[in-house]
């Protein structure tokens, strides 16, 4: 099952992060696939105000989204509950500035399992 998740970064810098999880999503957009097992994605590598990305996990469990400027500081962390196989989630990126960041996808021993690039324009 499939579900759809919102990350708002606004949220998540402010008020300590923001889900809501009661939307569900039949079918994956096809630029959202991901064919390895454990893997995230954006929709667009380029971004504005958000982007929805695709995180798969082999299992369901709690993970965590770091996102991390360029230079390796950590903006943003937020530990979500995923389900195994893909999760669409929307990112909120209007809070932060024009800048390229990593999105990473940490396992519970903190093991960095997927990342991604995204520029905000």
């Amino acid at each position: 099952m499939k579900s759809l998740k919102y990350i708002s970064v606004a949220s998540i810098l402010l008020l300590g992060g923001c889900f809501q999880e009661d939307v569900y999503q039949p079918s994956l957009p096809s630029n959202l696939e991901i064919k390895e097992k454990i893997g995230i994605k954006l929709e667009s590598v380029f971004a504005t105000e958000e982007v929805s990305m695709n995180i798969k996990a082999e299992t369901s469990g709690i993970y965590t989204v770091k996102i991390l400027h360029i230079s390796g500081r950590i903006v943003s962390k937020e530990e979500i509950k995923i389900q195994a196989g893909d999760n669409i989630l929307k990112l909120y990126t209007g809070a932060l500035s024009k800048e390229p960041y990593t999105i990473a996808l940490y396992n519970s021993q903190n093991v960095r399992l997927a990342e991604t690039i995204v520029n905000l324009f």
